[in-house]
């Protein structure tokens, strides 16, 4: 779009001085009033032809074939850069909606975000940064064309219709993120989700208590009420500041190139049946683990390197995001 308006700016730009020269020449040549000058200058440009106001001297005639040159010309330029502008508008948005859809019709093991408000937009930087594949979903035309100015993958529809959630191929969708406006939308987001793929994993957004819970009822998988959440933080953040600086550097890493991920253990892993010592994660692969959740639901916090690795459980990993590729590549190929 700051192109097409550079585009019409400069025609514009053109056609004004073409007119305010003529308009000088008619006067100072021909003697003609101002409102003259004008009248004849847009009469020419635009080829009207209503005759001359005033009979015009062998030099004023040289001079009206000059404008007729250069003022037609401009004229035309500006009538075929609108058309083309009009054009461009119409086609450009057809082929991008196409080639969004063709995108979209290849997702497999995506996932789909429901909002493109604060709370989405971090959810995209977050899902960017993992480089896994998304979309949005939001009512909003503005809201979806800045999304897709940044880079994503957006379609405008209302993500509480079971048709918009078949549109994005929830049926084979990992995860979605239900972070609408409302609570309300947000519990029949999670609803639907359910019921057309009982498999995919929902996040919600939650604005106080009893909608949580509703959601919970209704099978979100986890419920972040962010006004909650924020309490919590400010309050850790003034009783222990350094706590809180860790975990905040730990999940942010707006400072430093660190992550932390989940890694599943599969049955064919490198990892299965080794301990901590024996993996040598930390020795060689520069990655901490911080903990590992057992394959019977079981959370084991700071795993001494006694503590073995087995199929079915999932490593809970930080490190620098170079070493975490390489080790999920690693564990990713095994799985595979």
């Amino acid at each position: 779009m700051p192109a097409i308006l550079k585009r019409l700016g400069l025609v514009l730009i053109a056609v004004v001085i073409v007119c305010v020269v003529a308009t000088a020449g008619y006067m100072v040549i021909e003697d003609y009033s101002l409102l003259d000058a004008v009248y004849m200058a847009l009469t020419t440009m635009t080829t009207i032809g209503y005759g001359e106001i005033h009979p015009l001297s062998p030099a004023g005639r040289l001079f009206n074939i000059i404008v007729i040159v250069f003022g037609v010309s401009a004229m035309f330029l500006a009538i075929g850069a609108m058309t083309h502008t009009i054009i461009e508008v119409q086609f450009g948005n057809l082929v991008e909606k196409r080639r969004t859809r063709r995108m979209i019709d290849r997702l497999v093991n995506h996932y789909i975000i429901c909002g493109y408000g604060r709370v989405g937009r971090g959810a995209a930087e977050e899902m960017k940064q993992s480089g896994v594949p998304f979309v949005i979903v939001d009512r909003s035309e503005e809201k979806t064309e800045r999304a897709m100015h940044a880079g994503f993958l957006a379609v405008q529809a209302d993500a509480t219709r079971d048709e918009t959630l078949r549109g994005v191929h929830i049926g084979r969708a990992r995860g979605l993120i239900a972070a609408l406006a409302t609570d309300a939308d947000n519990l029949f987001v999670v609803m639907s989700a359910k019921t057309l793929n009982n498999k995919i994993r929902v996040v919600a957004r939650a604005g106080d208590d009893e909608a949580e819970s509703k959601m919970f009822r209704v099978g979100a998988d986890a419920v972040y009420a962010p006004y909650t959440v924020t309490g919590i933080r400010l309050a850790q953040a003034l009783l222990r500041p350094h706590v809180f600086q860790f975990f905040d550097f730990a999940t942010t890493s707006l400072q430093m190139d660190v992550r932390i991920e989940q890694l599943a253990i599969g049955s064919n892993s490198f990892l299965a049946g080794k301990s901590l010592s024996e993996s040598r994660l930390r020795s060689e692969m520069k990655v901490v683990v911080l903990a590992i959740r057992k394959h019977d639901g079981t959370m084991l916090f700071n795993p001494s390197a006694e503590a073995k690795i087995e199929q079915g459980d999932h490593l809970i990993v930080m490190g620098e995001s170079e070493p975490l590729r390489t080790l999920e590549t690693r564990v990713a190929g095994d799985a595979a």
